[in-house]
């Protein structure tokens, strides 16, 4: 499972002009789901996510979590994020887990943000969306359930 993390002042995602989801301070999370994900790779990501200590302290240095600091989450779900590029110029996406096990991994990874964050929005699953994302920094960090050393 890939995660790209950005701290936002604000995030949104829409279909067709109507926002489904905003949030203001906090992380705008895209996940990608692979065809070996399992609940293992949705907990090491929700625990990693919500310690990330990229918020500013009083001092200035990134030293606060989400938790910290009472942050919200927006969660949009993005297969491209497994998107194989090297050969060729068409990414293929045979890596990307489809239907109804992403969703339900998905679906998990949602419901376990809620049990850690007050405000949890997303997007919707499968759906053509616009994402509107102010980072703040900017501050954006990758992580990969499979590279875990």
């Amino acid at each position: 499972m890939r995660a790209v993390v950005q701290r936002v002042l604000e995030s949104s995602v829409s279909i067709n002009g109507q926002i489904i989801g905003k949030i203001s301070k906090g992380f705008n999370v895209l996940i990608g789901i692979c065809n070996e994900d399992t609940t293992f790779d949705v907990s090491y990501l929700v625990k990693k996510i919500i310690n990330l200590r990229v918020f500013d302290d009083e001092d200035g240095k990134l030293n606060r979590s989400i938790k910290d600091i009472n942050g919200e989450i927006l969660v949009v779900s993005q297969f491209t994020l497994f998107g194989d590029a090297r050969r060729g110029n068409r990414p293929s996406f045979i890596s990307a887990k489809k239907g109804d096990d992403a969703k339900r991994l998905f679906d998990g990874l949602v419901l376990e943000f809620k049990k850690e964050i007050d405000v949890v929005e997303t997007g919707e699953f499968g759906a053509e969306m616009k994402v509107h994302i102010m980072n703040d920094g900017p501050v954006t960090i990758l992580l990969d359930s499979k590279k875990l050393f």
